[in-house]
């Protein structure tokens, strides 16, 4: 059965980093693309970062140059490193992957088929 459990999630004051992680398990196929994504309350849930089958990656403009989504193929993890936390950034972070996909995975798509449960980011000013 697949799932993916997230982790690294906390409290962080304005300008600190912190470091997601996404475990993947259950998954037989190695094509996985892959997905973060936040929701803050009140907010609908958009797009942080992605990376596609063949490594491609996408960033939503509100992160380019802060965040950086990366990959251990060897644990099955993927990770999204967040610097320069500002307190916007609050929200509760989800990772996303699918194998298999027939096209690239952009930051605006949302239709991965397997979802973690989230994990709270909260940045203080």
């Amino acid at each position: 059965q697949e799932q993916l459990t997230e982790s690294g999630g906390g409290s962080v004051q304005a300008g600190g980093s912190l470091r997601l992680s996404c475990a993947a398990s259950g998954f037989t196929r190695s094509t996985l693309s892959w997905g973060w994504y936040r929701q803050a309350p009140g907010k609908q849930r958009e797009g942080v970062a992605t990376m596609a089958y063949d490594g491609g990656l996408d960033y939503a403009d509100s992160v380019k140059g802060r965040f950086t989504i990366s990959k251990d193929n060897a644990q099955n993890t993927v990770y999204l490193q967040m610097n320069s936390l500002k307190p916007e950034d609050t929200a509760m972070y989800y990772c996303a992957a699918e194998a298999d996909l027939p096209f690239r995975v952009w930051v605006k798509y949302s239709g991965f088929r397997f979802w973690g449960q989230g994990t709270q980011v909260t940045v203080s000013s």
